[in-house]
């Protein structure tokens, strides 16, 4: 059985990754860390102008969670100075997850 945490998630983390603040809505705080991305995606709403948005998305090794995020948790992006809010939850099942982030008020 492969270890996928320690041989493949900390190690893309430890290179890619960045520090982050997770938020739970239950209260409290946790410094993180996670691979931070604000992919851009296409959004087709049947016009004739292609349209463009950001959707912000943090990869995370779920190990590193004193509890799993879930929707309505918040996450501070410390090198955005930016605060986002857990809109969807993606495990892969192997110890690691997506969260789809919007941006908080």
């Amino acid at each position: 059985m492969i270890d996928w945490d320690s041989l493949v998630l900390a190690p893309c983390e430890s290179v890619f990754g960045e520090p982050a603040t997770f938020m739970p809505a239950a209260g409290g705080s946790y410094a993180v860390a996670g691979i931070f991305d604000e992919a851009f995606m296409h959004v087709d709403v049947s016009g004739e102008t292609p349209i463009t948005s950001e959707m912000p998305v943090l990869g995370i090794r779920t190990s590193e969670f004193p509890v799993m995020p879930r929707q309505g948790d918040r996450i501070l992006i410390a090198s955005r100075a930016r605060t986002y809010t857990v809109r969807e939850v993606r495990p892969d099942g192997h110890g690691s997850a997506k969260l789809m982030l919007n941006e908080a008020p």
